[in-house]
């Protein structure tokens, strides 16, 4: 606990954790939110980021309550406590996850780096690794600096990129609103998935955790942490609707909406806030991983690692997705491993955390049903 946190460290703070770790990849795209969403149509989108939004805000609540009430500040300290003996079973599935998520980050790094720059992929892949090596080991203030300046950074981005295509092509996005039915039956199922395919992030945000001063800021900083998450996609995804249905098959939506615009230079600037997503989704997950290490290396040793040696496992960790994502191939590894692993992540984390709470709830209910009753029994009675 630290007692001089700011209002922003204790409430703002965990939820760009949060949306650091989901923001990455696909979703900067918009590739997340064509296949999640689109097929509800128009307003069944609408409505299943909506549920995305509060699902997580839900877990993030719970988790960041159990955590600040426990005082667990790595997901392992957190899993031993909500699962037992059995908390490494999240641990394999989560760093696996963190494999095939850092896989694809390492790919599309590379791809960025080349179509921007004209470096060779192997380049930027590098670099990216090399990025979130020096971050993460510049210690968790140089990481909670980093998740301010780059959420502010990408939120100007996206609003700057929501007022120029709303301001050309804003009445075709009001047109297909308007025109649209009833939202498809499968947007709740949508929503949900898409929020289990992501809510793995929560587990990242527990480093800051450390700030929350009570159970008050644990349920504010969960209750805005799903807002902070989706707000840039739900813009985003009101600005694909003027695209329809191009959109919906497009393999990088965000450039199909930014080369209708004709401007070069925010079309490089978005890239540039997509590979700083990367950078900050890599940092976000790499981050808790250090700390679990830190962790458990003082647990056995009573000392902390060297730099060097958390430097190497981090980089090594890094460069091993990199090369399994070569060698199994992106497309399977995004095909198969995300799906199957989010399923992993619901039965060890979500579905665990969701009955500890209610177990919780009911004994708090009972303790105070049977505090309400005992001062009333007669006594003395005869």
């Amino acid at each position: 606990m630290t007692t001089q946190a700011s209002r922003f460290q204790r409430y703002l703070l965990p939820g760009l954790a949060f949306k650091s770790a989901v923001i990455g990849g696909g979703y900067a795209t918009g590739r997340e939110l064509a296949e999640f969403f689109l097929p509800s149509g128009p307003w069944g989108g609408l409505a299943a980021i909506t549920l995305s939004m509060v699902v997580w805000s839900v877990v993030c609540a719970l988790t960041f309550l159990l955590a600040q009430q426990i005082r667990a500040y790595d997901y392992r300290s957190f899993f031993r406590h909500l699962l037992g003996r059995g908390w490494w079973t999240f641990e394999i599935a989560y760093l696996a996850l963190i494999v095939v998520v850092l896989a694809v980050f390492g790919a599309a790094a590379g791809e960025l780096a080349s179509s921007m720059f004209a470096w060779p992929r192997i380049v930027g892949t590098l670099l990216l690794v090399v990025v979130i090596t020096l971050v993460v080991q510049a210690g968790a203030n140089a990481v909670e600096r980093l998740f301010k300046l780059m959420s502010i950074f990408m939120y100007l981005v996206y609003a700057l990129a929501a007022c120029l295509i709303l301001m050309r092509f804003g009445g075709a996005s009001m047109s297909a609103l308007s025109s649209a039915g009833q939202p498809e039956a499968r947007w709740a199922l949508d929503g949900l998935t898409y929020a289990g395919y992501n809510v793995f992030a929560a587990v990242s945000a527990l480093l800051v955790v450390r700030h929350m001063l009570g159970r008050r800021d644990a349920v504010v900083a969960g209750a805005l942490a799903g807002p902070l998450a989706i707000l840039p996609a739900m813009i985003f995804y009101l600005c694909m609707l003027a695209f329809l249905p191009e959109v919906a098959d497009a393999p990088l939506p965000s450039d199909l909406m930014l080369g209708q615009l004709g401007m070069p230079w925010f079309h490089w600037l978005f890239r540039l806030m997509i590979l700083v997503a990367l950078v900050e989704t890599g940092v976000a997950l790499m981050a808790s991983v250090d700390r679990r290490i830190l962790i458990h290396w003082q647990e056995r040793t009573g000392r902390e690692p060297g730099p060097l040696l958390r430097a190497g496992i981090i980089a090594a960790l890094l460069l091993g997705a990199v090369v399994m994502a070569d060698a199994i191939g992106l497309v399977s590894l995004i095909a198969q491993g995300y799906r199957l692993l989010a399923y992993a992540i619901l039965s060890t984390y979500v579905v665990p955390l969701l009955l500890y709470a209610g177990r919780e709830l009911w004994t708090r209910r009972r303790r105070a049903f049977d505090g309400s009753v005992l001062p009333s029994s007669p006594t003395g009675a005869g």
